[in-house]
């Protein structure tokens, strides 16, 4: 009996630790990549002025407005026609997200840049859900002000078959210094140098 024990105890909790092992093994890499080359892009003239633009668009928006759009965009997402989801993937700030993937030759495995209030404004991969207001990566970013950032635990993707971090970082308006949006990458660590 206590050998059935130990081993269905060691079939639960190995996984458990072998991520927190990864996440302490990658931390130095994801602080290098959040405070390099993702702090460049993401306040980048392209990014900056996008999330200026739907800052502007969506200022009257109410969270019962939020709560609407965000319905809609996860209704999208397994329907046949996307005209919400196919606007923002074929705007200007998802064609450079999509290229900062593609150059990234796997280390990123998703980007998206949220707006003031949470909203995506570009991607390069369909998100789940357009409103991320209420979620630890923008409210750790965008709501710790320019400095603001969050480098989540390390965890296993199936789809992928990859080991990946979220990385979320705030974005800067380099005229005010203040915080207009937010970012999130995801981030293959084992494609880290």
């Amino acid at each position: 009996m206590k050998k059935l024990l130990i081993a269905v105890l060691a079939t639960l909790l190995l996984p458990a630790f072998a991520t927190l092992s990864l996440a302490d093994e990658y931390t130095a890499a994801l602080e290098e990549l959040a405070n390099t080359k993702i702090k460049s892009w993401a306040n980048s003239s392209e990014v900056v002025t996008a999330v200026l633009a739907q800052n502007a668009k969506h200022s009257s928006l109410d969270q019962s407005a939020i709560d609407a759009l965000d319905k809609k965009w996860r209704a999208e997402t397994s329907a046949p026609a996307k005209p919400m989801i196919d606007e923002v993937l074929a705007n200007s700030l998802s064609a450079y997200l999509k290229n900062i993937k593609e150059e990234s030759a796997g280390v990123y495995t998703e980007i998206f840049v949220m707006d003031n209030k949470g909203l995506n404004v570009g991607q390069s991969d369909v998100t789940s859900d357009y409103w991320q207001g209420d979620e630890g990566k923008f409210k750790k970013s965008f709501g710790a002000g320019p400095n603001g950032r969050l480098i989540d635990e390390v965890e296993f993707d199936d789809s992928s078959q990859t080991y990946q971090s979220q990385v979320s970082v705030s974005i800067v308006d380099p005229a005010t210094n203040s915080v207009i949006g937010a970012v999130t990458i995801g981030v293959n660590v084992e494609s880290l140098e």
